[in-house]
Formats: C-alpha cells, structure tokens, sequence
C-alpha cells in the first residue's frame, strides 16, 4: 500500500562554490548526498523541504492534470476536448472505460507521498535550528498540507487510512484499514483548526502565497460543506465491510447548521472581499484572475511568469495549441444581465434586456463573456490589437468543427482566467503573474448559502444577502427590488436549484463543478444527458444557430460516486477495502 508513501526523497544539493582572486567565479563544485540528520540540522534545507511538499498542493486542479488539456473539467459537463484517442483520460471517463486497473493513480500516490513528507518533518522539527517563533509557523503549514492532501483523498474515495503522526519505513508493516468517514473528517477538521491557531491571518511580501489562518478555516469550511451533503449525510446500504467509511450512516441536519458555522468563520476574519471594478460591468470578475496579490484569494497555486492557461485554452488564431470546448449546457447555465434563467426571461416588447434566441450572447450575464469565448467575442491577437473571434462553419481557423484537433467542436472556446493582455505567443504579449485559485472569498460566500439554506425549512434573509454580494460583483442587474434577479420568497427547493446554478457560473473550470454534482447526488441525473455544441452558419449578416449532439456520457450510480482505490494499492494489503462495485 502507498507506494510512494514508503520513501523519503530529497534532492540532492550543494554546490559549493571557491573563488580564486576574483578569477573564475564557480571553480569547484561539490555534491553531496544529504540525509535526515543532515538536512535538518540545516535552516535553509529544512524550509526547502517544506516548500517541496508545497509544490503538489495545485496537482487536483492543474488544467494538465491528466495530461495535454485534460484536467478535471474535461471529465464532467465542462467542456469537450481536443483529445479524442481511447487511451486519453478524458475518454475514458465519459465512455465508462475506468476501473480499478484503469484509473489515475496521483489523489492516492501523491497525496500519502506528501503526507508523509509532513510527517518527516513534524518529526525533526523540534531538533531544527529554527526560532521558535518559525518552528510555530512551519507546523502550522505542515499541519494545513497535510490535512489538505487528505482532504483530497477523502473526495475521491471516502474514508482513507489515517496514519497520523507515524513515518514508515521500507521495512515496516503498514496498517491498511480504512478509517470511517466521521474519522477521517474530525481528524482533518482538528488539523485544520490546530494550524489555524499557530498561523498569522495574512502572509505579505516574501511570504505571500504561504498558508494563513484564513485557508485552514476555509479549508474547513469545504470539509464541513462536503460532510454535510447529500452523498455522505445519510449514506445508508454501506457494504458491512465498509460500515461508515463511505458516510455517515445517518442524518444529521445540524451538519448543515456546523457547515454555515464554519463559512461564518472565515467571514469574520475580514480579511477578504470580493474583488471588484465596476466599468465595464462585473470586469472584477474577469480581473481578479489575473492578479497575483488580491483581495480573494484565500489560497493559490503559486506560480512564476506563464502563459499557461492561454497556451491550452485560447484558439488557434490566438496562438491556442490544445483545445477545451464549453458545452452549450454550461454556455445555458448563464442568465440574462437580469439575473434570470434564459427559459425565464425572454426578450419581447416590454422586456428588451430579455434573452434573444436569434442574438444568443447578448443582455447576458457579464460572467459568460468572461468566462466563454464565443462567435464575435473579442480576444487580443497576434498583432497586439482586440479583434473578434469567429466560429461559424467556414470562418477560418477557429470554426467550428467535427474534425480532430485545436478547432472548436462545441463553438466556443474557454475565456476565464485568461490574461485580457496575454496569449501565447511571445513576440505579442508579456508573461502574466496569475495564480490558480484553489479557494477563494466567491466559494465561502456561496458555502455558507447553501448550508444556510439546507439547514433551514424556509431561505433565510442572510441566503438573499449573500447570493446578492456575488451577483452584484458580477455585474447583473440589481432590478427595482434590489434581488439582482432572486426572487422573493422562495422555496427551500427552488432555492437550491438557485445556489446549484450559481455554483456552476461563479465557480465554472476552477475543479468544483465535477465533484459538486457527485455531493449533490445528482451526478446521475446530469450525467447520462448528451452534451451539445453550437453549429453556427452564417448567410449575409444573418447567423443561424443549430445544436448539435456532441457527446454522451456514461455515468453508472452509485459505483462512480467514489473513484475506485488503484488495484495495484489493493493488492498490497489484505485490510484494505476497495469501494462497492469496482
């Protein structure tokens, strides 16, 4: 079990440099294989070590995660992509064509590998030659990552092993007992609440990117939100084998009341904000993307100067070499700058900011153009200038298509996070400083609305008032009774059809909308649809617009509710249980 869980790995170092009179700079080098003792009884190799367990902290949510442009969006109702071949991930997932033999092995590898790294160095940390006051951070970081990669774990699979505080050797014999689900989120929850207390609120300069008390709270609150959800609240019929490793076995509406508790928590810190600017409208949203140091983020994939997102997102005219296609389902799930569903809020004479089935993408929420590039949405190119970009069949390089390759195969092309002043090309624009997201303030505003509504028989004002913060940043109509679109009095139910689209707008290709749909226990209702594209033709001036069936999926409940434990994990340890049907 845990194969990469058994090794420690340092890299080796020590270039020793001698000068000689001011001549060569390097005129020897020396290196040396560093062990335990050594590296930390060394200062500056001991916060090296910490960093490299911060390096995976980004791998769930990396858009390359499953190689080329396949990341987790490419497995759910996201968006298609330029990969078609059998042996690609994002095939194997919508045809059904995973196992145990057959499935990515890093939420199980990776994850204990650095778990284990935390281990090791919670173990030595008392003997360091850190100050004390730098001892009490390092622990309050390595406590967080390791809650964070088990926390990963625990959405692939349900209840994991706990291993605790324990580093085993090559030698040992590992326990492979999986702990129940209850275990394993009071452990991470305790985590989560000990770092919180040994780290500062915020992290400026040299430190930025470092965790803060904010994202162990926040992490707590997706811990507490997940819990608290219809797949694991009340999971019932678990194999005796597994008895409460794959939830809760009961009930328990007060999880919903702990979930809102959690959010609130981190609210209260009143570190962050939602980031804004108003001109044009909702461009906030589209902004805070692209910015390093915001108001938002509460944790982030640190990374240097990129172009990655424009390298595989972007069209071919742009310089794009990889290709992830929005599904109209998603392009749908976008209101009106209204605020209300496109089935709602229909253009006529009376309702001129309505939707237009003949002129699709206009009097929309601001958060479609910055979030999907479509026929005539605007994106620099080559030359430096804004232009459009055309999709209709026959328009150039970037229409759409039924062929394999870079083009569009739904219409539309990936626009969010994407650096308004940067595409691949290097001779035509300048690197961007992006961060990936991996929490920000927009998810707890929306966590603590869905708990509040779940925790209560009717929405509360506050569900109204948070629901209205994210929707006014977004640019949407506030309307003449100030819901930005909500409408009053409703239903518990028709609220959380609400909340869930919301989700899905705000929060589209950061790696919720897959696991979402699974904690909703509605994967097997969405997930067995066709997912269409938008074949646009165009005559004179006039366009005309033609679903198209661009795939099916395959979603087969309850088994694919839970990813199956790697069969090579299995076979390594009689105790260790795979989850029902695989």
């Amino acid at each position: 079990m845990m194969k990469r869980y058994l090794f420690f790995t340092v890299v080796v170092v020590g270039m020793i440099a001698a000068c000689k009179s001011g001549e060569d700079f390097l005129d020897k080098t020396e290196t040396t294989n560093l062990n335990e003792e050594s590296v930390f009884a060394d200062s500056a190799r001991t916060m090296q070590f910490l960093t490299r367990i911060y390096s995976d902290i980004g791998f769930s949510v990396n858009p390359k995660r499953f190689g080329s442009s396949n990341g987790v969006y490419s497995i759910c109702d996201e968006a298609e992509m330029a990969a078609v071949g059998g042996d690609q991930w994002n095939i194997r997932f919508q045809t059904g064509n995973i196992s145990a033999l057959q499935i990515p092995d890093d939420a199980w590898s990776t994850t204990y590998a650095d778990i284990r790294r935390a281990n090791v160095l919670l173990l030595h940390l008392p003997s360091t030659p850190l100050s004390s006051a730098l001892k009490a951070r390092v622990e309050g970081e390595a406590r967080f990552l390791r809650a964070w990669y088990y926390f990963i774990m625990l959405k692939h699979y349900g209840g994991i092993p706990l291993v605790g505080d324990n580093v085993y050797g090559p030698t040992d014999e590992i326990p492979g007992k999986r702990n129940t689900f209850e275990e394993c989120v009071n452990y991470i929850e305790s985590e989560c609440r000990a770092a919180a207390d040994l780290l500062p609120p915020v992290r400026i300069g040299l430190d930025y990117g470092r965790i803060t008390k904010g994202a162990c709270l926040a992490l707590r609150s997706r811990l507490l939100l997940y819990a608290a959800s219809p797949l694991f609240n009340g999971r019932t019929n678990q194999p005796e084998n597994l008895a409460g490793v794959l939830g809760y076995p009961t009930y328990d509406r007060q999880r919903w009341v702990k979930a809102a508790d959690a959010a609130q928590d981190v609210i209260s810190l009143g570190q962050y904000s939602l980031y804004e600017e108003t001109s044009p409208a909702g461009h906030g949203f589209q902004k805070v993307f692209t910015l390093r140091v915001n108001s938002e983020y509460i944790l982030q994939a640190m990374e240097g100067s990129n172009r990655t997102l424009e390298s595989i997102w972007d069209p071919p005219s742009r310089t794009g070499t990889n290709g992830a296609f929005p599904y109209q389902e998603m392009v749908d799930a976008f209101g009106t700058i209204n605020g209300k569903p496109i089935t709602e809020d229909v253009k006529s004479g009376s309702n001129p900011t309505g939707y237009d089935a003949a002129n699709p993408y206009v009097n929309r929420d601001p958060r479609l153009s910055y979030s999907i590039l479509y026929n005539e949405g605007l994106r620099l190119n080559t030359s430096k200038t804004i232009t459009p970009v055309y999709t209709y069949v026959g328009s150039g390089v970037d229409a759409y298509t039924t062929q394999n390759g870079s083009q569009t195969k739904t219409g539309y092309y990936i626009r969010k996070m994407l650096d308004e002043n940067t595409i691949k090309s290097s001779s035509a624009s300048p690197t961007t400083q992006r961060c990936l997201p991996l929490i920000r303030y927009a998810e707890i505003l929306l966590n603590k609305a869905e708990a509040l509504n779940e925790a209560n028989d009717v929405p509360p004002q506050e569900v109204y008032d948070l629901l209205v913060q994210i929707r006014k940043r977004a640019g949407i109509n506030p309307g003449t009774d100030n819901l930005y679109g909500l409408t009053a009095g409703m239903s518990q139910e028709a609220m959380r059809t609400v909340i869930q689209n919301e989700r899905r707008v705000e929060l589209a290709y950061e790696e919720h909308r897959y696991w979402d749909v699974r904690r909703w226990k509605i994967a097997e209702n969405v997930s067995n649809k066709p997912l269409h594209g938008m074949k646009i033709t165009k005559t004179g001036s006039t366009y005309t617009y033609e679903l198209v069936n661009v795939r099916t999926p395959v979603f087969e409940a309850p088994k694919w509710y839970l990813w199956p434990i790697p069969q090579d994990e299995i076979n390594k340890s009689p105790d260790l249980q795979q989850n029902p049907g695989w």
